[in-house]
């Protein structure tokens, strides 16, 4: 593991807090993780809290890689690029053992997919098969037991599950190079985010 934790910041005392340029897009969340594109395929992540004052950043920056073709206006199916929008975070999974924190966290094994097979039922959904026996096509869905995936936190990337819409993005481990669409950055950082998550938070993506 990445010895190198993400920095937690207190709000300073009598510091103002400021105006993310995220404020008015993510409704009564009072957690957001920011993720800003570079216009490359990198990108700058950062935590904010809400309180009775305004948005605290809690996060000190972090680097990050987002989908090769950079970030695009909407997902889709087969495009490498990391969408634009508001997500929720509803939970992590990951090969390793339970990081902490507060969304539910499965831990994942070679008979762990994400169906990308858009003909079937559970399309863009986690599902526990073995390889060979799945009912979904097995060539079009992504296995979870992979280096990348030692921690990683779902994103609600096309909720409504439209075939064509997009699916399997996350925010995970990076390995030095843009990704497919999903958010990723070092292993150390982004297990300082998932501690620091609670039920609720967004992820806002420009």
């Amino acid at each position: 593991m990445v010895a190198l934790f993400a920095l937690v910041l207190a709000p300073t005392a009598g510091a103002q807090p400021s105006t993310p340029w995220f404020d008015n897009r993510v409704g009564a969340a009072v957690q957001v993780v920011s993720v800003r594109g570079d216009g490359g395929t990198g990108a700058t992540v950062e935590a904010w809290q809400r309180g009775l004052d305004g948005w605290d950043r809690v996060i000190a920056p972090i680097a990050a890689f987002v989908g090769s073709d950079g970030i695009a206006p909407q997902a889709v199916d087969g495009v490498p690029a990391t969408p634009a929008g508001v997500f929720a975070l509803p939970s992590v999974f990951g090969t390793g053992p339970a990081p902490g924190g507060f969304l539910p966290y499965r831990q994942v094994g070679p008979n762990d997919w994400w169906d990308g097979d858009v003909q079937s039922p559970t399309y863009n959904t986690h599902q526990v098969c073995a390889p060979g026996t799945c009912p979904f096509d097995e060539n079009e869905s992504e296995r979870l037991a992979i280096p990348e995936y030692r921690y990683a936190v779902v994103m609600g990337v096309n909720a409504a599950r439209t075939p064509g819409g997009g699916g399997a993005f996350f925010m995970h481990v990076s390995d030095g190079e843009p990704t497919d669409g999903c958010v990723s950055m070092t292993e150390g950082a982004l297990v300082g985010i998932i501690r620091w998550l609670l039920p609720g938070a967004v992820v806002a993506i420009e």
